[in-house]
């Protein structure tokens, strides 16, 4: 199976209403590892590692975000893949 990682900024109302978990338990469902978490500029940080048709899901899911979010901006870097076991809030 070929993996790859990528690492994500979302910007906008994603803090303080269940981004994070959101991400969680979408990214266990989809298969992926890495991990979420809040910056300490009102954004949430993600890096994803798995199969590339599914990370392009996740990453299509983050625009949209759970019901109370209002995302402004996914910004995306590739990166070194990371043998990583699961996927974490952090």
């Amino acid at each position: 199976m070929d993996a790859i990682c990528r690492h994500y900024y979302i910007s906008g109302r994603v803090q303080g209403v269940f981004y994070r978990r959101y991400s969680y338990e979408k990214a266990r469902v989809l298969g992926l590892t890495g991990w979420v978490k809040n910056t300490e500029d009102d954004r949430v940080e993600v890096l994803l590692c798995g199969p590339p048709e599914n990370i392009a899901r996740m990453e299509k899911w983050f625009w949209e975000g759970p019901p109370k979010a209002s995302v402004t901006n996914v910004e995306s870097h590739e990166r070194p893949l990371q043998n990583l076991n699961e996927f974490e809030v952090r």
